[in-house]
């Protein structure tokens, strides 16, 4: 028998099946498309592999409280085609006798580096994921964060630099975190793309600024142990440098955290947090049982 892994993202669907050892024995990605031609190939994927649990890290919002009707659904995502998609319901059904682990892509990620990448031997920290959008996933006391929904830092609002004018790419609130510093608000300023940006250009110092300052509020609200960035746009060596700077600068001496050096870290586990993570949730689930 074997477990399983999805890292549903927007772009991409990432499958992998290891052993109860954690040893992966096959690994795929495929395009998200339709929810049918999607499901259709995850499950031609696995059919070789009997699965005892499956962790599942989706993209959001998704229905997380096992006691809501949409539990397990997609909620109101600018995905196309995917609003409202029963996605464990969807799984269950084809799987009957595999137990299904929901959670967010970057919960996924964040417990991914707190057991085998950037935060291990602690036993809390927020990874954040600075790509075509932001995300955050929680993890405090060693298990996955939630209430009555998953966190949605990426989504919070932030002051404005007192020189940017720019109205934000959020469908829903235009400047929020996501709408002021995801991938796309570097093209929208400069029309350039983020990869073709040279480092020295002022738009780095904006986005350090809104993702430093993101830091400091997770810091002042959650104090996790350490906090792990990654993420497309985190492929600029020189940002990271930029967005300790601006934290520090903008927490202004007034909480202690240990040196920024060790307290924001890029990510251990570059592109394969979450469907690590998504592994370690499903042996988890194995060895409960």
């Amino acid at each position: 028998m074997y477990i399983g892994g999805i890292e549903a993202g927007g772009t991409k669907m990432i499958c992998a099946v290891a052993d109860e050892a954690m040893m992966v024995v096959d690994q795929i990605s495929i395009p998200t498309t339709t929810p049918t031609e999607t499901l259709t190939a995850i499950f031609d994927f696995f059919a070789p592999y009997p699965m005892k649990a499956v962790g599942v890290g989706s993209f959001g919002p998704i229905g997380i409280d096992p006691q809501q009707a949409n539990y397990g659904h997609i909620l109101a995502t600018p995905k196309a085609g995917w609003q409202q998609i029963d996605l464990v319901g969807a799984l269950s059904s084809q799987w009957p006798d595999t137990a299904i682990i929901w959670t967010t892509d970057v919960n996924a990620a964040a417990y991914g580096e707190l057991r085998l990448g950037a935060a291990q031997g602690k036993n809390s920290c927020v990874y954040m994921t600075v790509g075509t959008g932001i995300g955050a996933g929680v993890v405090r006391e060693g298990a996955l964060f939630q209430g009555i929904g998953h966190p949605e830092i990426g989504h919070t609002f932030v002051k404005r630099h007192p020189e940017d004018h720019y109205q934000g790419t959020c469908p829903y609130h235009h400047d929020c975190l996501e709408g002021l510093a995801a991938g796309p608000s570097l093209e929208g300023r400069t029309g350039i793309k983020g990869q073709d940006l040279p480092a020295d250009h002022a738009v780095w110092d904006l986005q350090a600024f809104y993702i430093g300052q993101a830091l400091v509020n997770i810091t002042l609200t959650l104090a996790p142990e350490k906090i792990i960035i990654g993420g497309g746009v985190m492929n600029q060596p020189h940002l990271l440098t930029k967005i300790k700077d601006a934290f520090v600068q903008q927490m202004a001496g007034y909480m202690e955290t240990p040196p920024v050096d060790d307290y924001i870290a890029a990510w251990a586990l570059p592109n394969q947090s979450g469907i690590t993570g998504c592994l370690l949730l499903a042996q988890e689930k194995v060895g409960q049982k």
